[in-house]
């Protein structure tokens, strides 16, 4: 039988309870449960200067959005109609966005995707695929997606400009179709 004496055995006892206690700690740093995640790492390494700019639905038409970065923040405006007094409607707030949710607003492997953006309430969504990718894929002819209240589509970087467009005009508001008359052909 083991007999120590009250020195020993309690030198012995607070240097075991020491190293448990310093190997509890560095497990514990381990697994280190902050509040940063891989996500919120992937979002500030996410560049989103790709998407700093002026777009449109056609190559042939003015731009309608422009993406921007005021006072460090990133905002989208919408081109306002030429009865406007001003060119730009104002600024609405838009955030990073995970890969992750890409399936919801594209059809496209969130692999082949570099930076997501969307308005906070998700009318508005961008998305920008690697060029390595848009340049294979044939249904895309352009790097940029966007997803504009419940429909997606390829936009087109353009030029900015500081010029009103009536985007809101029915181009077919003066178009007549005449009644064509009964038809002379017998069945």
């Amino acid at each position: 039988m083991f007999n120590c004496s009250n020195v020993i055995c309690h030198k012995f006892t607070t240097l075991a309870i020491s190293a448990m206690t310093v190997s509890a700690l560095l497990l514990s740093g381990c697994n280190d449960t902050s509040t940063t995640t891989e996500t919120e790492i992937a979002k500030t390494k996410t560049d989103l200067s790709v998407f700093e700019g002026c777009y449109t639905v056609s190559n042939d038409e003015p731009a309608q959005i422009k993406v921007s970065q005021q006072q460090g923040k990133w905002v989208m405006q919408m081109k306002e109609p030429a009865t406007a007094e001003r060119v730009w409607d104002n600024a609405e707030p838009l955030e990073v966005m995970d890969n992750s949710e890409i399936p919801k607003f594209f059809s496209i492997d969130p692999d082949n995707v570099d930076a997501v953006i969307g308005r906070p309430d998700r009318v508005l969504v961008m998305a920008h695929v690697k060029p390595v990718y848009a340049n294979i894929d044939p249904l895309l002819d352009s790097e940029y997606l966007s997803y504009i209240y419940k429909g997606a589509n390829t936009i087109y970087q353009v030029d900015c400009d500081e010029v009103n467009t009536d985007i809101l005009a029915n181009p077919h508001a003066n178009i007549v179709i005449d009644n064509v008359g009964p038809s002379t052909k017998s069945l």
